[in-house]
């Protein structure tokens, strides 16, 4: 063997590990084609917001999330749904600041907002996350959904991502300050997942919804519970705020009206399957019968409207059983 090779071996094997242990940057991920275009709604505040579709269209980026700038760090409000989207909004807050990434807040725990946290959980930054959080992470689903996204969404999600623990879960109240802006964060319980958080940024009037609200497309109901939803979308205070990002859909500047469509889809669901489940109606023959008119033309209606209103029926079967 070379002697000085070998020498200088245990300097090699040392920078290799250094090398390895360090960070992922953006040209670790596979770049995405898509556009994703920063907006500022506030001083602060800024987002960018995916397209309305399925959870594999348009690379994955069907969901928003969001950023705030402060004197001492960014807070940064959702992952999405790929590390290479990740990758690419870290780009773009790169070019707003170069504070470091302190905190990230996760509205809740579905694949379209959370595989991007292992960018930022490589910088160093702190994961809050709703309760029951946990449940879904170590569920079986989380683990069929993370393959079956690695299939479908690949090379943006590949066998190297991974489901990321958050570091504090929340089940109540959250206040902290960060670069003298004060935030607010709000656990909403179960609603739209199996817990769902809502963050004000008490200066700039800016709240960040997570899925409790949809804007401009049909939402998704999953396994929610729906009857905690509308109530929450019925109580959610909303006066006064400059401007409201829900999790899909546009910035609205009229939080009320943005609120309308979800609270008035999941209104309609729950009264017509109410309906069916009271006349012991089958779910296939109340659904034709139901006048979809209002909402057939909004996107994602034809993928999601019918898996919706069966969830629906199904849910509100149960509550008669727990009433």
């Amino acid at each position: 063997m070379n002697k000085s090779l070998k020498l200088r071996s245990p300097h090699l094997i040392f920078l290799a590990v250094l090398f390895l242990s360090l960070p992922a940057s953006a040209e670790d991920y596979a770049p995405i084609t898509v556009p994703m275009e920063v907006e500022q709604v506030s001083e602060h505040a800024y987002y960018v917001s995916g397209k309305a579709g399925i959870a594999t269209d348009n690379e994955g980026f069907i969901s928003n999330a969001g950023f705030v700038v402060t004197d001492a760090g960014v807070v940064v409000f959702d992952a999405l749904g790929t590390p290479s989207l990740a990758a690419a909004l870290l780009e773009r807050i790169r070019k707003i600041t170069d504070h470091p990434v302190k905190y990230v807040v996760m509205s809740h725990y579905h694949a379209d907002h959370i595989y991007g946290l292992q960018v930022f959980k490589e910088l160093g930054a702190e994961i809050f996350a709703p309760q029951g959080s946990l449940d879904y992470i170590h569920s079986e689903a989380a683990e069929d959904r993370l393959f079956e996204r690695q299939l479908s969404l690949k090379p943006w999600v590949n066998e190297d991502t991974r489901i990321v623990v958050p570091d504090t879960i929340i089940s109540g109240l959250k206040r902290f300050s960060l670069g003298g802006l004060d935030f607010t964060i709000n656990y909403l319980g179960k609603a739209h997942s199996e817990g769902d958080l809502a963050m004000l940024v008490e200066q700039d009037l800016v709240l960040f919804s997570g899925d409790i609200i949809f804007e401009g497309r049909v939402p998704f109901v999953g396994n929610a519970d729906t009857r905690h939803w509308l109530k929450t979308l019925t109580e959610l205070e909303t006066g006064g705020l400059a401007a409201l990002v829900p999790g899909h859909g546009p910035a609205s500047k009229n939080p009320a009206s943005t609120i309308s469509l979800t609270r008035r889809y999941l209104a309609y669901l729950r009264e017509t399957m109410g309906y069916a489940i009271d006349d012991l109606t089958p779910f296939g023959e109340a659904y034709a019968e139901v006048d979809w008119s209002e909402f057939e033309n909004i996107p994602a209606f034809k993928e999601a409207n019918r898996i919706n209103a069966y969830q629906v029926y199904l849910s509100m079967g149960k509550e008669l059983f727990e009433n």
